[in-house]
């Protein structure tokens, strides 16, 4: 069955992030298979380095669009106007009260990933299954920017200050789940070690 919402826009996010982790000279880069990989703890990408193997949570953001004719496009799933928040999920599951990624995940780094994609879930899923020299000069990134976070210090300033910010419900591969909508300024301040990498896209683009 082919991905739809979020799951395919994971997808896209993990493909970028994985090319762009070769291109900056990690070896072994591998996808995991969603919660069901590395103890089932919400880990995306492992790949080597230094003599061991770092792990990463890998989170697409779609609300990172600046262009108002494209937001208002209703066509564009994954072109959402942006709202200078972090979506960090509390609760995976509202039915069995899973916890989120936010705090169930054991990943070294969390990789927070805003891309605002110009094309239809159609166009893109059809990209999805061509080959690296055709997605990575045919997807339509009209604005991208990764944050990088050391998963240990977010989850820890997370559990504590999640109750401050309002939750609300998302629904990801039929899952009814809860995210908090963090603003940037209040993290960013907070956290030592966060990076803001920047536009990553068009430096992989054939």
């Amino acid at each position: 069955m082919s991905k739809t919402g979020m799951l395919l826009l994971q997808d896209v996010a993990e493909r970028i992030i994985m090319r762009w982790l070769v291109e900056r000279g990690k070896l072994d880069v591998q996808a995991t298979t969603g919660r069901e990989a590395v103890d089932g703890r919400a880990v995306d990408i492992t790949f080597a380095w230094e003599g061991s193997r770092r792990r990463v949570k890998v989170k697409p953001d779609p609300y990172f669009g600046s262009d108002p004719g494209k937001i208002a496009d209703r066509s564009l799933t994954f072109y959402r106007a942006d709202v200078s928040a972090y979506a960090f999920e509390s609760i995976a599951n509202s039915a069995t009260r899973e916890p989120g990624w936010a705090s169930g995940s054991d990943a070294d780094e969390l990789f927070y990933y805003r891309v605002a994609l110009g094309q239809t879930e159609e166009e893109i899923r059809a990209l999805m299954n061509e080959p690296d020299e055709v997605f990575f000069s045919e997807l339509s990134v009209d604005r991208d920017e990764l944050v990088t976070m050391p998963m240990a210090a977010t989850r820890a300033w997370f559990d504590s200050h999640a109750d401050n910010y309002q939750a609300r419900p998302v629904i990801v591969g039929g899952v009814a789940a809860w995210y908090r909508l963090v603003p940037r300024e209040d993290i960013e301040a907070a956290v030592q070690g966060i990076k803001i990498v920047g536009p990553v896209f068009r430096s992989l683009a054939t």
